[in-house]
This record gives structure tokens, sequence and C-alpha cells, in this order.
């Protein structure tokens, strides 16, 4: 025999309820499913989420961008620049430390780093374009390569460095000069600003970095450095962990012409890239020692600098 159960009506609301509960519960799981497998996918959960995760996507893009000179050409972004800086300020001597407050008007090196980046809009500038590399073929050096009209890193930091030590510049000037200064030592010691001449300083090499569509300049300049997700002042600590006295002078003691001839002996290794093209973490433990070592040595070396031309 059969019974034809009827639920009450107060249990059978209850029973409603719990479905529905029920339902929900399992829809919102489902959502939290999807996006722990999305986020962990991506660099950023993964302590390499600066440049090209997918939280900053496009956004990411179009600030590099903005970055780009109408040749071409890249420079360290804003990190590595202030990295520098902040390392240099705190080598400067007593003498050029208040050089340095009076002619920036009581900004740091570390403020000023990113200057000719930002006067990128004032067409009165653009002769500073050039200036941010310099072309050196394989198999020649800066003295048998043909110029750039216009200049290049080096003479430019020839020139300002030539004046500042001269002295009798106004004060617009020679904060000018002084700014051009730390932006360049900083670009000089980024591999790909000495290009090889066939790619634009690695622009032209499209690759991926972690599934997102960028160039290997970019990655140098900022992809690496970015994915770290540590401010300017943190990453300068980090890297900046006590030096020999040593080791400083031994820096300090070589030219800014023999710097682009280091840059110029890391490119082998930039350039050593998977057939794929696609680029994440082995490039990046392989790689990121020496954007450090580069950061490093450019602010210890602009510090040496400054102080030469400050010593009086």
């Amino acid at each position: 025999m059969f019974f034809n159960y009827q639920m009450p009506i107060k249990a059978k609301n209850m029973y409603n309820n719990q479905t529905i509960i029920s339902t929900c519960n399992t829809f919102i799981t489902s959502i939290f499913v999807i996006l722990s497998i999305a986020l962990f996918t991506s660099p950023s959960l993964s302590g390499y989420s600066g440049f090209a995760s997918t939280i900053k996507g496009k956004n990411t893009e179009m600030s590099h961008d903005k970055l780009i000179h109408p040749s071409g050409h890249f420079w360290w972004g804003q990190i590595g620049h202030r990295v520098t800086g902040w390392i240099a300020q705190d080598l400067l001597s007593p003498q050029a430390r208040q050089a340095v407050e009076r002619i920036l008007e009581g900004n740091s090196l570390a403020e000023v780093s990113t200057w000719m980046d930002e006067v990128r809009s004032d067409p009165s500038f653009d002769y500073m374009g050039p200036w941010h590399y310099v072309t050196i073929p394989p198999g020649q050096t800066y003295e048998t390569a043909d110029k750039a009209e216009g200049g290049d890193v080096l003479w430019a930091l020839d020139k300002v460095i030539s004046e500042l030590k001269k002295g009798g510049l106004s004060p617009d000037q020679e904060a000018i000069n002084l700014k051009v200064l730390v932006h360049l030592i900083g670009d000089l010691h980024q591999p790909l600003h000495v290009g090889n001449g066939t790619d634009r300083g690695g622009n032209d090499v499209r690759i991926e970095w972690f599934r997102n569509q960028s160039n290997l300049h970019r990655v140098w300049d900022s992809e690496m450095i970015n994915s770290k997700q540590l401010s300017f002042t943190e990453l300068a600590d980090f890297i900046d962990d006590g030096l020999d006295e040593s080791v400083v002078e031994e820096w300090q003691s070589t030219h800014w012409h023999d710097w682009a001839i280091e840059s110029q002996s890391l490119l082998d290794q930039a350039y050593d890239l998977p057939e794929n093209g696609r680029l994440s973490y082995e490039y990046m433990f392989k790689n990121f020692d020496t954007v450090q070592l580069r950061l490093l040595q450019a602010g210890v070396r602009m510090a040496g600098v400054i102080n030469d031309i400050y010593k009086n």
C-alpha cells in the first residue's frame, strides 16, 4: 500500500529554503574555485605580479607605451631609476650632499631620477631623445661604431659631466645637467641600452612574459623589477645589503665608457631565449641577480661621479 504523504506546509517551506540555500552555496563555491584557478595561474600570487599580471592587464601595457621614445627605445622604469638614485644619495660625501640639496632645491636624487622621462611631453627637450642609449654593433667598439645624429648616452654623459666640473652654469642649467647625469648613468647600466643595431635594443624582440605580450627590452627595463612587488626603497635596501669599501672603490674607479662595455658583454645572456619566446620563472631566476647587480653598480657609480664633481 502506498501512502499519499503530504508534507506539512511549514516543513515544506523549510525544505524549499534549504534547497535554495544549498543551490546558492554550490554556485558561490563554483565561482570561488574558478577565481582561485585564475589567480593561482597568474604570477601575481607567486610574487611575480608586477608588470604583466592579469590584475593590471591593459593598464600596464598603456603605461609602458607612454614610456616609449619615438626611436622605439625604452629606459629603466620608475622603480629602477629611483633605486639607483636612492643608493647614490646614501653614498654622497658631505660636500656633494650639500651641493645636491642646493642644486635640486631639496629634492633627492631618487626624486629627480625620472625627470628625463617626464619632460618628454615638452617639445623643447626632444633633442634629448637619442641620449638614452647607444648602438655598438657586435665586434665594434664605441670608438669604431657610427655615431648617432644628436648624440647618445656616452656623448651626453661626457657633455654634462664636463660642464658640471667646469662650473659657471646657471642654476637652472646646473639642475638640468645633474638630472640628466642621474638618469643616464642608470640607463647605461641596463644592458639593452647598449644596442646591437638590429632590433632597437630588444624592442623588436616580441616575447610572452607570464602569458602576456611584451618585448625583451621591456622585460629588462621594468617587468622583472615590477614583478617583485617592492617599493623602490624596499628594493634598494634589499640589494644594497652592505658593500665592502674595496668594492665601492673598484666600481667607482672605472669610466662610464667602461660601463657600456659591461652592458654590451651581458647581451648574450639577455638574448638567451627559449624557442617559443615564453618567459617566466626560469628566465627571472637566471637574470634577476644581474638586474640587481646593475642597479647597485649604477647607484654606487653615480655617487662616485657626483662626489668627484663636487669634491671641493
